[in-house]
Order: C-alpha cells, then sequence, then structure tokens
C-alpha cells in the first residue's frame, strides 16, 4: 500500500470507530462492485448506511468535503443501488459522508459525520 492509502484506510478505521460509539454497526468494509466500492456499510436501527470517508492530511487537497464530486455521487449511488440488490434487502438506506481531517504533523483535528450526502435516489 502506498502512503495515500495508508492514510485513507486509516481514516476508514477512525470512521468506523466513531460511528460504533454512536450505536451503529459496520456490515462491512470495502465492498467492490462493477460500479465501484463503498468505504463503509453500516446500520443503525432498520436503516443501512453506505459510508464515504474522505481523509485529508492539511488543505493542500482542499476539505475533504470538496472530494465528494458530483461523480463519485453518481458512482456511490450505483453501489449502493448495486448492494441492496444483491444482497436481496428491502430496507431504507441513505449516503452519508465522513470527513476526517488531520493537521500537517498527523494530529486528527476532526472526525465529521454528515448524514445524508448524497441525495438523489
Amino acid at each position: 500500500m502506498n502512503e495515500r492509502q495508508t492514510l485513507g484506510r486509516w481514516g476508514e478505521s477512525v470512521a468506523a470507530t466513531h460511528l460504533e460509539a454512536k450505536g451503529y454497526q459496520i456490515v462491512t468494509r470495502n465492498w467492490r462492485c462493477q460500479h465501484g466500492e463503498v468505504d463503509l456499510v453500516a446500520r443503525t436501527g432498520e436503516e443501512w448506511v453506505f459510508v464515504e470517508v474522505k481523509t485529508r492530511r492539511g488543505r493542500d487537497m482542499g476539505a475533504p468535503e470538496e472530494a465528494l464530486t458530483p461523480r463519485k455521487q453518481q458512482k456511490l449511488l450505483a453501489v449502493a443501488q448495486e448492494y441492496i440488490l444483491t444482497q436481496a434487502l428491502d430496507v431504507d438506506w441513505r449516503i452519508d459522508l465522513i470527513a476526517v481531517e488531520l493537521d500537517k504533523a498527523g494530529k486528527l483535528l476532526r472526525c465529521e459525520h454528515i448524514p445524508h450526502a448524497v441525495l438523489g435516489w
């Protein structure tokens, strides 16, 4: 794994821990299909949550939220729909974003959960 992938995996672990502390159950990580990948699939009560995690060290590449482009949103919608179909689920679901931001030295500045970050389904 390269440095970017390592940072991303670390951010996903932080995000999963954050969700679990809020009572979410992590169902799977890094689920892939022909449309792409979703970082975390979780449940809260009866609702299923597809979670995109964006991790940034510093602001050179912008804030984590800025990486959730319209194209990425469309891919996430397609991945979530494929997951629902392949798992034969008839459930309420949504797509959330967790923004993980570190300073240049690697100190965690924030882990912010943004529910319903992707709309349009």
